[in-house]
């Protein structure tokens, strides 16, 4: 939600939206209701918020791709009217995903959707809810910052490219040319040992009208002169490698 926030900023949005897929017990939304507050006050952005959710439970699974064996029709049902009065600014959006979809847009007229939590488990509705994806460029910032919640898992789930909500995300990409959802590799990078990392993905829109727009920092020129915060030439840094290199290869033993 911070990425999202600072994105709006830079390119002159006062208003970002945020849309969690799959709401069940609403824990997720009302974490989310206390970021935006801690967020609007640091950034100055103001955030709107938006629930999916069947309101029943998962749907019957459609087929192997929504992992029958881990999932059940009715898991996850919702009270609504209990949530809704510990809602303090979320707005629920209740039934079918490829019915609520639909209609989001027209309905809602919501800020630019800048981040998208998805908590749908099945391959089948994550698919439906990425015909989001096709509302009007308005409505959405050039990059979304994405959290995919079945994506990790253990020994029971058994998550794979071939099923649920990965082998959506891969489905997404061989059909869309100039929309693409895409891991954070700088996440991973940071602290390979915390799992929530691999679970953030951004989804770029490579012809929304922004997406060019440049939003980073104006002075990325290095010091040409003296030592100090000069990089290493290239011939250096391939001289580190070999160096390092040998240096393991007489640590085993296996230098020729």
């Amino acid at each position: 939600m911070r990425a999202a926030a600072k994105l709006a900023r830079s390119l002159g949005h006062r208003t970002v939206s945020v849309i969690e897929f799959g709401v069940a017990g609403g824990n997720g939304l009302l974490a989310m209701e206390r970021h935006a507050a801690d967020l609007e006050k640091e950034l100055g952005i103001v955030f709107e918020l938006y629930g999916f959710d069947t309101g029943a439970g998962l749907p019957p699974p459609e087929d192997y791709r929504d992992l029958p064996y881990h999932w059940k029709n009715g898991f996850f049902r919702m009270d609504p009217v209990a949530l809704q009065a510990k809602l303090s600014r979320s707005r629920l959006v209740l039934g079918d995903v490829r019915d609520t979809c639909g209609n989001f847009f027209s309905r809602y007229k919501p800020a630019p959707i800048g981040c998208i939590f998805f908590d749908l488990d099945y391959y089948s509705s994550t698919m439906n809810a990425f015909q989001l994806f096709e509302g009007g460029r308005e409505f959405f910032l050039p990059r979304l910052m994405l959290y995919f919640d079945d994506v990790i898992g253990d020994d029971t789930e058994l998550y794979n490219e071939f099923t649920g909500e990965l082998l959506a995300i891969a489905d997404f990409n061989l059909r869309s040319e100039d929309r693409k959802i895409a891991p954070c590799r700088h996440l991973v990078a940071k602290n390979p040992l915390e799992v929530w990392r691999y679970q953030i993905y951004s989804y770029h829109d490579f012809r929304h009208p922004q997406y060019n727009q440049f939003i980073s920092q104006e002075d990325q020129q290095l010091c040409l002169h003296g030592a100090a915060h000069v990089l290493p030439s290239k011939s250096d840094r391939v001289e580190h490698l070999v160096t390092a290199g040998r240096r393991a290869s007489l640590s085993t033993g296996t230098e020729g």
